[in-house]
């Protein structure tokens, strides 16, 4: 089961197991890493365009600023939103919704998911948040301002991790594909394979919808792939290695959670029962 391939980032992570852009960057970079959409595929149509082996651009982390995040959170989903980050956790019995001040990480709103549920990723669709289940092929749909659920989507497989790209939600299961949906529907569009150098890479996870592209944790991995949304190709791996001291390291468990500050261009990324949280731009290696 995922809570024990997961303890992964859609489940339970590796340590666990393993005891295991300011704006987006300068110009260049920007060119290298992040393709912006040149129009949608039909609806309906699996976008499965053959990519070249194309060398991904070679980023890394630099942390601006390190700040408080709960360890008992084991992040799953995280979305920016007028200063506050929306978080999803998980863990039978210890999921939820969450609103969290990013400077002082209080959490300022809560709803708990129903023991049985085990969250994975969220987005914000206008006034609607709207956050996965991992096994149980249901979405719950909550109305922002009340953080009050309203309605259900269900969906086939698994999900992991779930992003709004302005007009489709982007879903994946764990797999190296991308599922486009309705948001008013959660009807699946259209999908795309995610192929590094062209191959397909697996364990996609938690998403990130900025212009055209897909940021993605790959879960069991300290690796950040930003994805061509309209073909599936990596453009840039981002090594995000090293944010934690070797004993938060031991305590925690993987990287997941990315979210972006369009005003800002920055990035807050964390993991599964990490006590930090890091703003932060990715550079050129």
């Amino acid at each position: 089961m995922r809570a024990v391939r997961k303890a992964r980032g859609g489940g339970y992570g590796a340590p666990m197991l393993l005891r295991g852009m300011r704006r987006w960057v300068v110009a260049g970079a920007v060119a290298l890493a992040v393709v912006v959409l040149a129009g949608a595929l039909p609806r309906g149509a699996a976008a499965e365009a053959p990519a070249a082996a194309v060398a991904p651009a070679q980023l890394r982390v630099e942390v601006l600023e390190t700040l408080p995040h709960d360890p008992g959170a084991f992040t799953q989903g995280l979305v920016w939103h007028a200063g506050l980050l929306l978080e999803s956790t998980g863990l039978p019995g210890r999921s939820s919704l969450r609103e969290v001040e990013p400077n002082t990480g209080k959490v300022r709103r809560r709803v708990d998911l129903e023991e049985h549920f085990f969250g994975e990723g969220v987005a914000l669709v206008g006034d609607r948040l709207i956050q996965l289940t991992w096994q149980h092929g249901v979405a719950l749909v909550y109305d922002h301002f009340r953080f009050a659920e309203t309605k259900r989507f269900t969906y086939e497989g698994e999900g992991w991790g779930l992003c709004w790209d302005g007009r489709d939600l982007v879903m994946s299961d764990g797999s190296s594909r991308l599922f486009f949906r309705d948001p008013e529907t959660f009807a699946l569009r259209r999908s795309v394979e995610v192929r590094l150098r062209g191959q397909p890479l697996a364990r996609i996870n938690e998403l990130e919808c900025v212009g055209g592209s897909v940021f993605a944790n790959v879960w069991m991995t300290d690796e950040i792939v930003v994805i061509d949304a309209k073909d599936g190709t990596v453009t840039a791996v981002i090594d995000a290695a090293g944010l934690l001291t070797p004993v938060e390291r031991a305590r925690a468990d993987v990287l997941n959670g990315i979210a972006h500050d369009p005003k800002s261009g920055d990035f807050y990324v964390t993991g599964k029962l990490w006590p930090k949280l890091f703003r932060v731009r990715f550079v050129p290696r």
